[in-house]
């Protein structure tokens, strides 16, 4: 059973799964962030086609998160974030929720993420994995 949360009612939680895309080389480490970066973009065009489907809606996209608990997570997330296009019309904000889960430390995947860049770059790393639903909705800006 799906819990709604207050405030939650407008938004949408579309995704891409793994089986969206891989190199099926997943022992590249040169390669793995950028596989798991055209997962994000299988995603945000499936978003962005669910909302073009509305009638009469005018909707846009205006935030993707991307949730992982890897290096290869926060890599890809912030290589898509570095992706996005100068024109304020197109661009939106790319969020990350890096989950220490404990095969990762916080501090790591922190390190990876870098400084946020306000509207288009906004990563977030939970210490406690996601063990507090409220504080995950909170990381995702919800």
């Amino acid at each position: 059973q799906n819990q709604l949360y207050p405030g939650t009612e407008e938004f949408a939680f579309l995704g891409g799964f793994g089986s969206d895309y891989c190199s099926l080389n997943i022992q590249d480490a040169s390669r793995n962030y950028l596989d798991r970066g055209e997962q994000i973009a299988i995603a945000v065009r499936r978003c962005q086609e669910n909302l073009k489907l509305k009638e009469n809606d005018d909707s846009r996209l205006t935030r993707v998160v991307h949730v992982g608990d890897a290096p290869a997570d926060i890599l890809a997330a912030k290589a898509f974030a570095e992706r996005q296009p100068d024109d304020d019309d197109d661009r939106f904000c790319v969020g990350c929720v890096g989950v220490a889960t404990g095969s990762y430390s916080a501090k790591e995947l922190r390190d990876l993420a870098g400084d946020p860049i306000p509207g288009r770059w906004e990563p977030v790393i939970l210490e406690h994995g996601m063990a507090d639903p409220d504080e995950f909705l909170q990381a995702c800006g919800i």
